[in-house]
């Protein structure tokens, strides 16, 4: 088995020797072994760089990804965690789909100025009644900003 070099990985991934030091100092991925200060890998870390990978784009934090992997390495994932993100998800595109139809009509109000429109005055006190997230809070219950 030929063992890569961070900057095979990288360079075959795209994921930046950066990122790649940092997953394993979450325990995300394992270094094999070094050649001189080179950390060395498996052939497979780039299925489990894809793992992680698609894990961020569907929303989960990097802690919840790291319980998806078994000891063996292998994925290891919990059907009802999914089933809440799908929830959640489900919420989101809901929010979104209001809040694109809301500006959507702000774009083609006729009125001459949008204080003059009933709907957009609405839409100011709706907003108005929200607390903003505050700054370094995840927008999305249970989500975080991960690093890379």
């Amino acid at each position: 088995m030929k063992l890569l070099d961070i900057a095979e990985v990288s360079r075959q991934t795209g994921v930046a020797a950066s990122t790649l030091r940092y997953y394993e100092e979450q325990g995300l991925i394992e270094s094999m072994g070094r050649r001189g200060l080179k950390r060395l890998f498996e052939p497979n870390i780039a299925l489990k760089l894809s793992f992680i990978s698609l894990g961020k784009a569907a929303g989960f934090s990097l802690e919840d990804i790291k319980g998806m992997i078994g000891a063996n390495g292998q994925p290891k994932i919990s059907r009802d965690k999914l089933f809440e993100r799908v929830a959640e998800l489900d919420d989101q595109i809901k929010r979104l789909q209001k809040l694109r139809e809301a500006v959507k009509h702000v774009a083609e109000c006729p009125h001459p100025s949008h204080m003059d429109c009933g709907k957009f005055q609405k839409l100011l006190q709706i907003g108005a009644r929200r607390r903003p997230a505050r700054a370094g809070k995840p927008s999305a219950p249970g989500r975080s900003s991960d690093k890379p």
